[in-house]
């Protein structure tokens, strides 16, 4: 089954179910889907509907870490409940061991030696990686690997 058809049965199943954090999640992400499906004028990948997911939960990330600083706990709940359930649509996260011996890897075929060569890591990493790790994760682990 595509991540397409996999959002569907889920928005159909919250449908069902009633449950309106999903429903409200997915009205959105179905949403982001479509504008993104109509900007590119083709039907998306697979490795397109993780970039657009990605992008939802980086706005999930960005809006919990604002409520927390303006005092909203109650949004803040909100959001981690949605980001939690989007997260559930993306691959397996790495793990930091993981993610580091990644990095070391790609430093090492970019033969980077320095924090010049953050930019060519990073872009690397993330062709690589996307949807496996939070880019703010990549960066600031690429930053010190290639500081030390």
């Amino acid at each position: 089954m595509s991540l397409l058809e996999d959002i569907d049965h889920c928005f159909k199943t919250a449908l069902k179910n009633q449950d309106q954090m999903q429903l409200a999640t997915l009205r959105l992400l179905k949403t982001a889907l479509k504008n993104r499906q109509v900007q590119e004028r083709r039907p998306l990948t697979d490795t397109e509907v993780v970039a657009v997911i990605t992008s939802q939960v980086k706005q999930r990330r960005d809006s919990v870490a604002e409520y927390e600083r303006v005092g909203r706990s109650d949004l803040a709940q909100k959001e981690q409940e949605e980001l939690q359930f989007l997260l559930s649509f993306l691959p397996q996260q790495l793990a930091t061991a993981d993610l580091e011996r990644e990095l070391a890897r790609i430093i090492k075929e970019l033969q980077a030696v320095g924090p010049q060569d953050l930019g060519r890591v990073m872009k690397t990493a993330m062709a690589q990686l996307a949807g496996r790790v939070d880019g703010r994760q990549v960066q600031a682990l690429a930053k010190k690997m290639l500081a030390g």
